[in-house]
């Protein structure tokens, strides 16, 4: 009996170590398997999600460059407004000396005057004769030589315009031109050092392993987040996925890359490598097999934790990319795209009887404080003015930056009892309005900011975005045509303006 006894011990013993090693491996075996589906499908969703996000990314960087060339062409236009400019010509040989020297310092004054603010290399007039007047660097110079009226005028792409632009004369990309035509013996050039365009391709921190390029039409790199590829053509491996193409996103086990065109037949391009996009995944994936090894004794409370720790990171990952794409990076309150799906979709989700009110706020000759102050303070206003539109209004509104200072509000939340709905959307306008009236700093302090206003309610000045918003923008036009500084709101036979 004894052996018996022992045998049978034995045999239990054997039975419980299958069981429980059977139960581990079947425990192992199903945490494994829903772990690999888990992680296909988050592979797949954090792709398409990445992909939405680079490509907003890569359409708003393209934005910011066409807007940058048009202010560099606003500026160029500048040097313009004086009758000296475009009517002197330095090859007439019926030119009196005296008169000639005269004419040609109150073209460069006038020249040096408008570019003092910016980091131009030049801004100056080219004759045929290759005479240069205004600002114009000796390594200009010296690089085109005896043919740089010639080599100039060959940079005019655009013939409606008679100006264009153009980057890697003589294989250099250190430089960007702008020339315009101005008569037929002389041109205005404009130039900037392509180092200048990191401004414009800011990259967000949580985006920083994206690579950014800007590139020709031929596909030489004019700019580059990796400072080294400029002047070379984009490497094959990318060049081989956006050939031929203007906008597009491709996705592939490789890379995501983004091509979006942009002014004279530019790209800017985004790629970023797919092992980069999913290695959040990659570390729970390691994560996972170690929670299956220990889930054979503790499978519940294993699986409770892997549940967590696998979507936790994820949600976090996207969240994050998500508010950076959504968001505008120097005010902090919705990008145009983001507003406007947010109000049409609340909108068309809305019934009739919903009151709701869309408000445009634009900056009074904001221009004038760029000019005069500089840029930096410019953004500096635009973040405050972000600021003061997030204390006025509620977080359940949507407040977002619609152009470069034109700001917009659609007011979700309800008017106190104490208030009609429209005393009530009134009174948020004064507040907007109120806020702006700030001095300058410095020698500008007797001038302040102001803002114009516009506003119109929801069913009664229009039922879907479109409508509303042109009933608001009306309202904003009446606001500055009868002298700024104003709310007005929509009526049918003009704005009622309130000061």
């Amino acid at each position: 009996m004894g052996a018996k006894r022992q045998s049978d011990v034995k045999n239990v013993n054997m039975l419980k170590y299958f069981l429980i090693i059977g139960y581990a491996a079947i425990v192992i075996l199903a945490v494994a398997a829903v772990a690999t589906v888990s992680l296909r499908m988050s592979d797949s969703a954090i792709k398409n999600k990445v992909s939405s996000l680079v490509s907003s990314l890569n359409v708003q960087m393209g934005l910011n460059m066409d807007s940058y060339l048009d202010r560099m062409e606003t500026i160029a236009t500048l040097a313009f407004a004086s009758e000296e400019t475009y009517k002197y010509d330095a090859t007439d040989p019926d030119n009196d000396e005296y008169e000639a020297v005269i004419t040609e310092k109150v073209i460069s004054d006038k020249l040096f005057g408008l570019c003092v603010m910016d980091n131009f290399v030049d801004y100056g007039i080219v004759y045929r004769n290759n005479h240069v007047v205004g600002k114009m660097s000796n390594a200009t110079v010296k690089q085109f030589g005896d043919t740089i009226f010639t080599d100039m005028e060959a940079f005019i792409s655009r013939q409606r315009t008679n100006d264009g632009w153009a980057a890697g004369y003589k294989d250099d990309f250190k430089r960007i031109y702008y020339v315009k035509r101005i008569h037929e013996n002389a041109v205005f050039v404009l130039s900037f050092y392509a180092d200048e365009l990191v401004k414009v391709f800011d990259n967000p921190e949580t985006m920083s392993d994206i690579s950014v390029r800007l590139l020709n039409e031929n596909y030489a790199v004019l700019y580059s987040s990796a400072s080294e590829e400029t002047g070379k053509q984009i490497p094959m491996d990318i060049m081989g996925r956006i050939m031929n193409v203007e906008n597009a996103t491709v996705l592939d086990d490789s890379y995501l890359v983004t091509v979006n065109s942009c002014s004279d037949s530019w790209r800017v391009v985004c790629s970023v490598p797919s092992e980069i996009i999913l290695q959040e995944t990659h570390r729970i994936r390691s994560f996972i097999i170690l929670t299956a090894l220990s889930a054979a004794l503790l499978s519940v409370i294993i699986g409770m934790i892997f549940a967590f720790k696998l979507t936790k990171p994820v949600e976090r990952f996207v969240t994050l990319l998500d508010s950076k794409a959504h968001n505008d990076q120097l005010t902090g309150i919705l990008n145009k795209v983001s507003f406007e799906e947010l109000t049409k979709n609340r909108i068309q989700n809305e019934s009739g009887t919903v009151q709701h009110a869309m408000i445009i706020i634009d900056l009074d000759d904001f221009k004038s404080i760029n000019d005069t102050l500089g840029h930096a303070y410019g953004d500096e206003v635009l973040a405050q003015t972000g600021s003061s539109l997030r204390a006025i209004f509620s977080t359940m509104d949507y407040i977002g930056r619609i152009g470069g200072d034109e700001f917009c509000v659609f007011v979700n939340t309800a008017s106190p009892e104490t208030l009609s709905y429209e005393e009530y959307i009134r009174m948020k306008c004064e507040a907007v309005r109120d806020s702006f009236r700030v001095n300058y700093d410095g020698e500008f302090e007797d001038r302040t900011i102001s803002a114009s206003i516009g506003y119109a309610f929801y069913n009664r000045d229009g039922s879907d975005f479109e409508s509303l918003y042109r009933s608001a923008d009306k309202a904003l036009y009446d606001s500055k045509h009868k002298g700024k500084n104003i709310c007005t709101v929509f009526t049918e036979g003009g704005g009622d303006e309130h000061e």
